[in-house]
């Protein structure tokens, strides 16, 4: 069985990460949606994960998510995700929401809304996803910390809007979404 999450989807910079992930062995510690657990707690369960489950990232840049739109860049990264976790086409796959972003050829799709908290695999899949893209704002905080990217990773405050409102906006940001372009207007 396969679980697929994703983080990023509404943040107003930095990359959009979708994560497939597998079960190596049998999951046998609590877990659940990323969103329910510290920062703390996340990067605690990260690390056993990262030894039990195998993982694909899909990740999509800011432009391409600017280029492509939401929906599709949200097909790109899932596709990405497979690839890189070299899922085959007949797998069970749980994704997280309701709408379906995997490609035709995968047969056996089960969309299921709270996915996170009944599947231990998507669970695993949130919680990497979460860890990993949260990591890579600190770092490109580190470069721009104007933005404050390590704490709002990306998502928008009103701290967020005043630093573009101050310095303007970096490649990270995505110049599609509205409240970017109403900042730069």
């Amino acid at each position: 069985m396969i679980g697929i999450d994703e983080v990023g989807r509404g943040a107003w910079a930095g990359p959009l990460l979708v994560v497939a992930a597998s079960q190596i062995t049998l999951i046998d510690f609590p877990v659940n949606d990323s969103k329910k657990l510290t920062k703390k707690q996340r990067e605690a369960i990260f690390e056993k994960l990262r030894q039990i489950c195998k993982f694909g990232e899909g990740w999509v840049e800011a432009d391409e998510i600017d280029k492509l739109g939401l929906t599709k860049a949200m097909r790109l990264g899932v596709a990405r995700a497979l690839k890189a976790l070299g899922a085959k086409e007949t797998e069970e796959i749980i994704m997280d929401g309701h709408i379906n972003y995997c490609e035709p050829k995968f047969v056996n799709v089960e969309c299921v809304i709270k996915a996170d908290a009944k599947y231990p695999v998507v669970s695993a899949a949130s919680i990497y996803a979460k860890v990993t893209r949260d990591n890579y704002m600190a770092k490109l905080s580190e470069k721009h910390q104007e933005y404050n990217f390590a704490n709002n990773v990306g998502y928008g405050t009103a701290g967020h809007r005043q630093a573009i409102n101050d310095f303007g906006v970096t490649k990270y940001h995505r110049l599609s979404y509205k409240p970017v372009k109403e900042s730069l207007n």
